[in-house]
């Protein structure tokens, strides 16, 4: 059901599966101890039927079907999957030892590039306060 939808539809649920899960990362500060994926769920839900294109473009039947359900569940499983085992490129590892470096604060633990990224910059904007 999910795989006969058009291409750019698929493309347009897939971005909305990784806007939505940075987003509710950024919202829990990237803190493993707050994830939810109940709670992420909800948010996602809440973020394609207010936010994403594509929610319109499928007819209620389809998102009603415990098929298409069951295909989007995969589909989230392999996105946040993808997200989380991207690992940091040097230039972002350097960047954000040098920020810890300016700030003089402890090494912050992360495990993947959007990580990362989350945290560089959060502590440019910590810098420039």
């Amino acid at each position: 059901m999910f795989d006969s939808l058009p291409q750019g539809i698929k493309i347009s649920i897939t971005r909305s599966i990784s806007n939505s899960f940075l987003k509710y990362m950024e919202t829990i500060g990237w803190d493993e101890k707050k994830y939810s994926l109940e709670d992420f769920i909800i948010y996602w839900r809440d973020y394609a039927q207010k936010s994403a294109s594509w929610f319109v473009k499928i007819d209620d039947g389809m998102k009603s079907s415990p098929d298409f359900h069951k295909a989007l569940a995969e589909k989230i499983n392999e996105v946040i999957e993808k997200i989380l085992t991207e690992a940091p490129t040097k230039k972002e590892i350097r960047e954000l030892e040098e920020l810890i470096k300016q700030l003089k604060i402890d090494d912050i633990d992360y495990s993947c590039r959007m990580e990362a990224k989350y945290h560089i910059e959060r502590l440019k904007k910590k810098l420039e306060t």
